[in-house]
């Protein structure tokens, strides 16, 4: 049996690990229950409702990555952790065969997660407009364009785009504004395949904070071009 850390209990509504932390435990639910879900704009969708002898926060691990959730208590609740030292002890016990299958899968399914965020995002209504912007990637920085823009994200056209969770600011320039937006993003989810017509390669991007009054003019200028 693995060799758990010490049992720590979260009280109702206490938030147990946040999206985009480093993912460098994973948890057993020991009694009570546990959401995980992710926040959109200013929505919260829940992707899980786990309960006592359930294993959560393996996928961050498995995929070397950061979280692409957070979790929440729900009740009082009781878990206990599986430290990364143990946890890599054990993984590379594994065929080298095994762990590629796993980490394919868990690629898999973290892209999926993405692209279904994506889509639950466009309920704020996505629209197609092309805005200038720039961002720096690891080696210089870059100047794009959206392909289209929510309040809670947009999607770049591109074919080099950042890897899944990578974490960036983003500087968009809005028609009538004088000064560049400077938005917190997340990488979410990443198009490879330019195959399909009107899907083109590239990123989507998840606004992950950006101040008051420039969230103000965001949600104006996109209200505006709805409106019309």
């Amino acid at each position: 049996m693995f060799m758990l850390a010490n049992e720590e209990t979260y009280a109702d509504g206490q938030v147990i690990f946040r999206e985009n932390s480093p993912g460098d435990w994973v948890y057993i639910i020991l009694s009570g229950n546990v959401e995980i879900f992710r926040t959109i704009g200013d929505k919260k969708y829940v992707l899980s409702s786990l309960k006592a002898g359930d294993v959560f926060g393996e996928m961050a691990f498995l995929g070397s990555s950061k979280r692409t959730a957070s979790a929440v208590a729900v009740g009082n609740t009781v878990i206990a952790a599986i430290d990364r030292d143990t946890l890599d002890r054990e993984f590379n016990k594994l065929s080298s065969d095994f762990r590629f299958i796993l980490k394919t899968l868990v690629s898999r399914f973290t892209n999926m997660n993405g692209r279904v965020s994506e889509l639950t995002s466009r309920e704020e209504q996505r629209i197609k407009k092309t805005l200038s912007l720039s961002y720096k990637d690891h080696e210089s920085f870059v100047n794009a364009y959206t392909h289209n823009i929510g309040n809670g994200g947009l999607f770049i056209k591109t074919a080099n785009p950042l890897p899944e969770g990578e974490s960036f600011i983003l500087k968009l320039k809005l028609p009538g504004v004088e000064e560049q937006l400077k938005i917190n993003c997340v990488v979410a989810w990443v198009s490879r395949d330019d195959k399909e017509p009107g899907n083109p390669a590239g990123m989507g991007l998840k606004f992950v904070d950006m101040n008051t009054n420039e969230r103000k003019l965001l949600e104006q200028y996109i209200g505006s071009i709805l409106a019309k």
